[in-house]
C-alpha cells in the first residue's frame, strides 16, 4: 500500500471542475431540447419499445440511449463533450490520457496491446493472462514471450510474476517491444508494479497493466498502488468491475512518451464499435464525479466493512479466507483487501459446489470459483446488511456441505505441467487445418484452440502451445468435479481440437 502518492489521487485532483460531467449534462439538455431524431436508434428513446419490455428495463434505459454524433454533440462533434469527459477521467485518476471504451477490457487490452507490438511483434504477457488477452494474441498477429506466474502448490494458484522473471524474460527475448502485466489477479493478489516497471523501461520499452479488477485502486491509499502511480505506460480496467458504471464499461490510460496516443486511438479505432453506447459513457462519468467527490469516504466504510467480513468469515471451521500470508509467503507484493477469496477444501467440497449451493439454496451468487474456492468482491455499494448476508451464507454452506455429494478427486497439475511449448504462432495454430481428435490422443499434439476454464477464464491450453498429460489429466477430472470450459469445441474435453499435421 503506498503512505503518499506523488501524482494521481492526491497529485492531480483538484486542477478541473470535477462537479461537470459533460455526458450527462448533454444527455439532460438532449432531453430537454426534445429533439426528434430520424437516425438511430430505431426504438426512438423507448416509443418504439414493447410496453413488456420496458416493464423489466425502464423507460429511463431507452430515453438515455443517444448516440454522440447528432445527439449527444453535432456532426461536427463541436462541443468536445466526450473529450472533455475523458480529459475529466485522465485528472482524476493521474492519467495524461484516458480513453472510453464500450466494448469492455477485452477491447481495450486488445487495443494496449496493438498500440505497442504489431502484427509479427513480441510481446512479453504472463501467461495468467485472461482469454481476452490470448485472443488479442491470435487477433492482432502478436508473437508472445510468454512469462510464467509464480505457482502456490499447496492453494493450486498462479500469482503474477516478479521483476526479475520479467528481466529473465526480457534477456531471453531481447526483441520484446513491451510487457503486459495482470494485476490484481481474480483472487486479489497484486503485483510488484513499479519493480516490473522499471525492469521494462531499463529496456527502453513500455508495460501495459492489464489492471480490469483495480478501477477502485485511485481513490484511496491503503488500497493496493495503482498503476499510473507506479510508472505503467498504460493501464486497462474495467470500471463495470468494482466501480459503479454499466457493464462493458471499459477506460485505458496513458502516460509518458513510449507508448504515441495517437497510434493508441488509431490502433483502438480498428477494433471498436462505431456505435458506441451513450449508457456507458453516461454512467463513467457520472462514476469518477461520484469518485472525485466521495470516493475516499465510501471506500474508507468499505474498507472497514471487508475487514469485519474476513473477521468472521475466517472463524468459520472448515472456511480460510486467504489474507496478508500470501504477501509474507512471497507469493504476492499485495492483496486487495476488498476481495475475499474463501478456501472450501476444508467442508469437503468444491468451490463449484460451494457456488452452486449458494445459488439454489440461498440466492447468493459468487464471483468466481473454481475446484478449491469462491471469492466475494466488496464495493462501495456494499454495506452491513449484505456483509450479513455473506458470512450468514457461507455459515448455511458448512451445513450444505455436510449432505453435499463427494467430488471425484481432480488431478492438480505441478507449476512445470502448465508450463507448456510454445511450438507455433498462436495465430498460426488457431487458423491452421485442424483436426478433432480423442483427449488421449491430443498428449503431444499443438493446440489449436483456448481451453479456458471459466470463471476465472485463464486459458489452459492456448493456440500453438504443445499439450502435456498433466495438462489433459487436470481437464479432464476438473470436469468432472465440476469445472466449465464453455467455449472448447468439446465442452466436457473428451475430444481436443489440434492442428492437423501432413
Amino acid at each position: 500500500m503506498r503512505a503518499c502518492i506523488a501524482r494521481g489521487l492526491y497529485g492531480h485532483r483538484g486542477r478541473m471542475d470535477h462537479s461537470r460531467t459533460p455526458v450527462l449534462d448533454a444527455l439532460s439538455e438532449f432531453r430537454h431540447r426534445g429533439d426528434v431524431v430520424f437516425g438511430p436508434p430505431g426504438h426512438r428513446q423507448g416509443r418504439g419499445v414493447d410496453p413488456r419490455v420496458l416493464t423489466i428495463l425502464g423507460e429511463g434505459v431507452f430515453a438515455s440511449d443517444v448516440l454522440a454524433m447528432n445527439g449527444l454533440d453535432d456532426r461536427r462533434n463541436s462541443q468536445g463533450v466526450l473529450q472533455d469527459a475523458q480529459d475529466l477521467m485522465a485528472d482524476a485518476v493521474g492519467a495524461e490520457h484516458a480513453f472510453f471504451s464500450t466494448c469492455g477490457s477485452s477491447l481495450s487490452v486488445k487495443s494496449a496491446m496493438l498500440s505497442v507490438a504489431g502484427p509479427g511483434e513480441k510481446l512479453l504477457i504472463s501467461r495468467n493472462a485472461h482469454k481476452s488477452v490470448v485472443s488479442g494474441v491470435i487477433i492482432n498477429g502478436t508473437v508472445p514471450g510468454w512469462v510464467h506466474p509464480k505457482f502456490d502448490a499447496e492453494r493450486h494458484l498462479a500469482h503474477p510474476p516478479e521483476p526479475d522473471d520479467v528481466r529473465r524474460a526480457f534477456q531471453q527475448h531481447p526483441d520484446a517491444k513491451g510487457m503486459l502485466l495482470i494485476t490484481p489477479t481474480d483472487w486479489g493478489v497484486c503485483a510488484d508494479i513499479q519493480g516490473v516497471a522499471d525492469v521494462c523501461h531499463e529496456f527502453g520499452v513500455p508495460l501495459i497493466v492489464d489492471e480490469a479488477w483495480g478501477a477502485h485502486l485511485p481513490f484511496h491509499d491503503e488500497l493496493p498502488t495503482w498503476g499510473m502511480d507506479a510508472d505503467a505506460d498504460v493501464v486497462v480496467t474495467s470500471v463495470h468491475k468494482m466501480g459503479a458504471a454499466v457493464e462493458q464499461s471499459s477506460v485505458f490510460h496513458l502516460q509518458g512518451d513510449r507508448v504515441d496516443p495517437t497510434v493508441l486511438a488509431q490502433r483502438e479505432d480498428l477494433l471498436a464499435t462505431t456505435s458506441a453506447s451513450s449508457l456507458v459513457y453516461a454512467s463513467l462519468d457520472g462514476w469518477r464525479r461520484h469518485m472525485v467527490e466521495q470516493g475516499r469516504e465510501l471506500l474508507t466504510r468499505t474498507l472497514a466493512l471487508a475487514a469485519r467480513a474476513r473477521e468472521e468469515i475466517g472463524a468459520i471451521d472448515g472456511i480460510e479466507v486467504y489474507g496478508q500470508e500470501l504477501v509474507e509467503e512471497g507469493y504476492a507484493f499485495e492483496i486487495d483487501p476488498l476481495v475475499l477469496a474463501i478456501d472450501v477444501r476444508g467442508l469437503g467440497i468444491t468451490g463449484y459446489q460451494a457456488a452452486e449451493l449458494a445459488r439454489a439454496r440461498h440466492h447468493v451468487d459468487f464471483g468466481a470459483s473454481d475446484t478449491c474456492r469462491i471469492n466475494a468482491r466488496l464495493t462501495h455499494a456494499d454495506d452491513d446488511a449484505s456483509v450479513d448476508i455473506l458470512v450468514a451464507t457461507l455459515r448455511k454452506i458448512v451445513e450444505d456441505a455436510r449432505s453435499a455429494e463427494t467430488p471425484p478427486p481432480v488431478d492438480f497439475p505441478s507449476a512445470e505441467g502448465l508450463e507448456l511449448e510454445t511450438v507455433l504462432l498462436p495465430r498460426d495454430a488457431f487458423f491452421a487445418e485442424v483436426e478433432q481428435v480423442p483427449a488421449e490422443k491430443a498428449v503431444g499434439r499443438v493446440a489449436a484452440e483456448m481451453v479456458t476454464p471459466y470463471p476465472p477464464g485463464v486459458p489452459v491450453l492456448a493456440p500453438g502451445e504443445r499439450i502435456s498429460q498433466e495438462a489433459v489429466d487436470y481437464l479432464r477430472s476438473g470436469v468432472a468435479a465440476g469445472m466449465l470450459i464453455p467455449e472448447a469445441a468439446d465442452p466436457e474435453v473428451t475430444s481436443l481440437r489440434v492442428v492437423r499435421e501432413s
